[in-house]
């Protein structure tokens, strides 16, 4: 009996490909969608994080801080956007800006996806801690977004200055 020669056909071979392609295409859009899912989240963590740190800093040093978002590092921006990044500051003089005195503790640029876009609500643009860890004024809430418009988690702070994260339970449109 002759010896069969070892390996695939060319048919065999293109049968395959195409079988997989197909189970790729088909996994691939449930694949994004848990990928933007877990970078929402990544994004809240973070947030929460740095905000427990303000809180934190504001009461070990008997000072207020605030967390403000910041494009340049260097100084609060004036709108609601927080994509490009954030600076924690100790604010020894109030005005809520950072001047020379003041004590840089924290710059995160671009901190999360490229893919994400975070917006703070119209009322409040920065988060402000006073000595006592509370968060005087009213509540502030960021919401992460995806880039259909679509909010796929939000922070939400307190006036007492507790930092919280959800997850909306029905699709929410993303505020301008």
């Amino acid at each position: 009996m002759p010896k069969r020669p070892a390996g695939f056909t060319l048919v065999e071979l293109l049968a395959t490909t195409s079988i997989l392609a197909i189970v790729a295409g088909v996994a691939l859009s449930p694949m994004s969608a848990l990928l933007e899912r877990h970078r929402a989240s990544t994004a809240a963590f973070a947030l929460v994080a740095h905000m427990q740190l303000a809180r934190m800093a504001a009461v070990h040093r008997g000072r207020r801080t605030v967390l403000c978002p910041s494009s340049d590092g260097a100084d609060c921006d004036a709108g609601t956007d927080w994509s490009p990044g954030w600076l924690l500051f100790v604010d020894h003089d109030g005005n809520r800006q950072v001047d020379a005195n003041d004590d840089i503790l924290r710059v995160d640029r671009e901190p999360t996806s490229r893919h994400l876009r975070i917006v703070s609500n119209a009322g409040r643009q920065q988060l402000r801690y006073l000595p006592d860890g509370t968060s005087g004024g009213s509540n502030l809430t960021l919401s992460i977004c995806s880039q259909r418009g679509e909010v796929l988690a939000r922070v939400i702070v307190n006036n007492v200055g507790r930092p919280r994260s959800e997850r909306p339970s029905t699709p929410l449109p993303c505020p301008r």
